[in-house]
């Protein structure tokens, strides 16, 4: 078990987000934007990436855009993420995701969200994979609150484009 996980799972104050989700989050917008925003909106939210995972989404911007935003953006995330070790070879998402018990993994890979992915993955990592757009619809921090917080939910402490 992870040190963030709970005796009962993963903490759901934890989300990875797929390389491809971090790319369309600054380049596209769209679902992928609103999903993170709810982490950058909440400090007790907390986006979890290894190395290789912001390596990959780091040449996905590079190669869509050009190196100087891919950079720019590289720094900006750092600074954000909350940084795992992950073993070398093994998926950047799925291991971030176990490495920092984080209980939600958005990606747009259907190998991953389709109900063959989740079945493959029970009993390795307990992790909930869905689209940037499925968790932006189910994903609320007013709900969540009372698990994690203490009195009324506070709402939003952060600007998602500070």
């Amino acid at each position: 078990m992870s040190e963030h996980e709970h005796a009962d799972g993963p903490d759901p104050t934890r989300v990875v987000a797929d390389a491809d989700v971090l790319a369309a989050d600054l380049l596209v917008g769209g679902d992928a934007r609103r999903a993170l925003d709810a982490l950058r909106e909440h400090s007790w939210l907390t986006l979890v990436a290894s190395d290789p995972l912001l390596d990959d989404a780091e040449a996905v911007v590079s190669e869509l855009a050009d190196d100087s935003l891919a950079a720019d953006w590289r720094e900006r995330v750092e600074a954000w993420r909350e940084p795992v070790e992950q073993t070398p070879g093994d998926h950047p998402g799925l291991a971030s995701a176990h490495a920092g018990g984080a209980a939600h993994l958005l990606s747009f890979d259907e190998r991953l969200t389709s109900a063959a992915g989740g079945a493959n993955l029970k009993g390795h990592v307990d992790v909930s994979v869905r689209t940037p757009r499925a968790f932006a619809a189910v994903f609320r921090p007013e709900r969540l609150w009372p698990e994690v917080g203490e009195g009324t939910y506070p709402g939003p402490d952060r600007d998602p484009r500070g």
